[in-house]
């Protein structure tokens, strides 16, 4: 018969390796929410580590915190049962991040690489970066705002003062995240000085498109992308998870109208009247050339790694050409519906037979489709003019687009499904 010390040694070891398989997937899941992965995928993928480690886990995701309870199948119902209850800021999408810890846990689960070694390697992944990827970030903001420009047509000016006021509004998010108190109301003085530099500019420059100038500016904050995801929650019935995404989503359209509208309730105190005009003299190559910057802008704000900005940007450039083509055919709501139904069937197909995340196909490849500028031109319509009918006119636009993507992201999972959740 065994000895005491021996049976005592041997649980201890059955102690340390639950413990260990317990602390990756903890570290994995954090990781996961924090670089923006939705709660039926952030679940799914939690499900395949687990059981690959032969841990029992239930994951349950909402935007903003992570309930984890785990048990060990191998020994007795109740005794290794634990829950973490886990606080997190709302994600945001980082490409890069997110293929590093999928590969990290693909090494895991195929056994190249040992549990310590892969919990080490998920914490090193949030290493500070350095003053040129900062730099660059800065620099994507304000090109971002500048191709929307172009893609819809507007004039040089308007084009000109889009892109200054985004590289203004990417310095206010810079010092947001040093500062909590500028970080809670940092969308409305974004809004706020949206409209201020907008308002001077068609007062003492030229005129302008002025809500349209506004709404470029503001592109890289506005929660299209947070509203698609919402939904998608919601008719995958993660209700609570749905549920409190869509309200923060609305909340940020909210804080970045109010913004907006105090710009020009001062504009009106001040007397200054800013000249509106309604004009899009740009040529075909305008609008093209647009969309390339587009979507390397793009590439850089969703940080994707250097080695697939080609894909990253021929993804958003594909998305965007299937909705324009399609929509000018059947109509808009049928071109967005094409277009994230293949963005998400290439997805699937890319992470099926790549090994890789299919996030670097889907997510840029519907992120010019989504409602965020729809919606915040909505809001602001409605505040201005004082007009329900106009309001509602906002919604239902938001709500027809909002429709067609989930109808593609669905028909998309069925076309093609996925064996990964990522």
């Amino acid at each position: 018969m065994p000895s005491m010390n021996a049976i005592a040694e041997t649980k201890s070891a059955e102690q340390r390796d639950y413990a260990r398989r317990l602390a990756f997937v903890v570290e994995l899941a954090e990781r996961l929410h924090i670089y923006g992965t939705t709660a039926q995928r952030l679940e799914g993928a939690l499900d395949a580590v687990a059981s690959s480690l032969k841990l029992d886990c239930e994951p349950w995701s909402n935007p903003t915190g992570l309930i984890l309870t785990f048990s060990d199948p191998a020994r007795p119902p109740g005794e290794s049962d634990t829950t973490r209850v886990i606080r997190l800021p709302p994600g945001d999408t980082d490409l890069a991040r997110l293929c590093e810890v999928d590969r990290i846990a693909e090494e895991v689960m195929a056994g190249r690489l040992d549990l310590v070694a892969g919990h080490a390697a998920l914490r090193r992944i949030d290493q500070p970066r350095g003053w040129r990827w900062q730099a660059m970030q800065l620099l994507g903001l304000g090109l971002a705002a500048g191709a929307v420009g172009g893609l819809l047509r507007l004039p040089w000016l308007d084009i000109g003062v889009a892109t200054v006021t985004g590289l203004l509004i990417g310095s206010i998010e810079f010092v947001a995240r040093r500062r909590p108190q500028v970080r809670e109301a940092g969308e409305a003085l974004a809004g706020l000085l949206a409209g201020a530099v907008a308002i001077l500019v068609a007062a003492f420059v030229a005129p302008l498109n002025l809500n349209t100038v506004i709404i470029a500016s503001l592109i890289v904050l506005l929660p299209g992308m947070s509203l698609t995801n919402a939904v998608n929650e919601l008719t995958s019935q993660h209700l609570v998870s749905g549920t409190a995404r869509f309200a923060g989503a609305l909340t940020t359209v909210m804080k970045l109208a109010v913004g907006t509208a105090i710009a020009l309730a001062l504009a009106r105190l001040l007397g200054i009247e800013p000249q509106v005009r309604a004009l899009r003299p740009q040529p075909d190559w305008v609008e093209w050339a647009s969309l390339a910057l587009a979507a390397y802008a793009f590439a850089v704000l969703l940080r994707a790694m250097r080695r697939d900005y080609p894909l990253v940007m021929l993804a958003a450039i594909a998305g965007y050409l299937v909705s324009r083509l399609a929509g000018q055919a059947w109509g808009s709501p049928a071109g967005i519906f094409l277009s994230a139904l293949l963005m998400t069937a290439a997805g699937n197909g890319y992470a099926r037979w790549i090994k890789r995340p299919g996030a670097l196909v889907r997510v840029p490849g519907i992120l010019m489709l989504v409602p965020g500028s729809a919606s915040l031109r909505g809001v602001m319509d409605l505040v201005q003019q004082q007009d329900v009918a106009v309001g509602q006119s906002g919604a239902l636009t938001v709500m027809n687009i909002l429709l067609a993507l989930i109808a593609g992201l669905l028909f998309g999972n069925l076309l093609l499904p996925t064996r990964r959740n990522l």
